[in-house]
């Protein structure tokens, strides 16, 4: 692995009991980078990302190296852990109705973010913090809603506050667990879109997690291929679409239909 890179995990593996959830897996992200991590559900996505920000429960056996900016996060204790998670690795998780507080405005939710990190700042640097995160974000009239609740968002607004939560900080490391599942086609390419911009803005690096391909091919500069726990293939996202190489990931290229896919013929299955 390069040794000039962001994230290095290093032969990581999960076990929830007696049978390993991810076994054995590596990869590595750079500085600006996005890698794409797919694979059907169930292969271990979601389980790598919260072994990364160390939030899976007490109970579940971990071992392998999570090497952060020069730390193994795996060895840090938990008080050390918790400096660097939300304010250098962030997360945007799947459904924003369950992420977000239902009863708490949303400024207020993204200002508790800002405190968390940064008590020295005054109630008004923490405002300013937090309405500048909500402009990054085109979220409309951010002064005027401030004190609004997630239920009088749409869909797609609430994705924003998630991101402008996850944001407010500049982390170094965005965690992106199914950030567009929920939402329509449209509001989907919006997204997608707004995440390819400021990661350009903050030189952002981004784990991008999907079952998706096609969503994971607007974002990703490199794409790691999981199957039942292991990491089957990895390359450039070119690469992997134009030659992929092995059985699992042609597959999963030829389950989803495109405009050239032959109508008479059934679709690729995952079996």
């Amino acid at each position: 692995m390069a040794s000039d890179a962001l994230l290095q995990v290093s032969n990581l593996t999960i076990a929830f009991g007696s049978r390993p959830a991810v076994d054995g897996i590596s990869f590595e992200l750079g500085q600006g980078e996005t890698l794409g991590l797919v694979g059907e559900s169930g292969s271990g996505k979601s389980a790598t990302s919260l072994a990364i920000l160390r939030l899976l429960p007490p109970s579940t056996a971990v071992t392998g190296k999570i090497a952060f900016g020069g730390y193994d996060l795996l060895a840090l204790s938990e008080p050390e852990m918790r400096r660097r998670r939300g304010r250098e690795i962030a997360m945007i998780f799947q459904e924003p109705m369950t992420a977000l507080n239902p009863v708490m405005a949303v400024g207020a939710q993204i200002a508790e973010a800002v405190r968390a990190h940064h008590p020295e700042l005054s109630r008004t640097q923490v405002r300013d913090r937090v309405l500048e995160s909500m402009h990054e974000v085109a979220l409309p009239e951010p002064e005027r809603r401030l004190r609004d609740y997630p239920h009088q968002f749409s869909g797609g607004q609430r994705q924003r506050i998630l991101i402008a939560m996850a944001l407010v900080n500049r982390p170094r490391l965005l965690i992106a667990d199914e950030p567009t599942t929920a939402l329509d086609v449209t509001v989907q390419s919006q997204i997608l879109g707004l995440l390819n911009r400021l990661r350009r803005m903050h030189n952002l690096s981004m784990l991008f997690i999907s079952h998706d391909l096609a969503v994971v091919s607007q974002v990703s500069d490199r794409v790691a291929v999981m199957q039942r726990g292991h990491i089957v293939e990895q390359a450039p996202m070119a690469q992997l679409f134009r030659s992929p190489q092995h059985a699992y990931t042609q597959r999963l290229l030829a389950s989803a239909p495109t405009m050239r896919t032959d109508r008479s013929r059934p679709l690729a299955t995952l079996a």
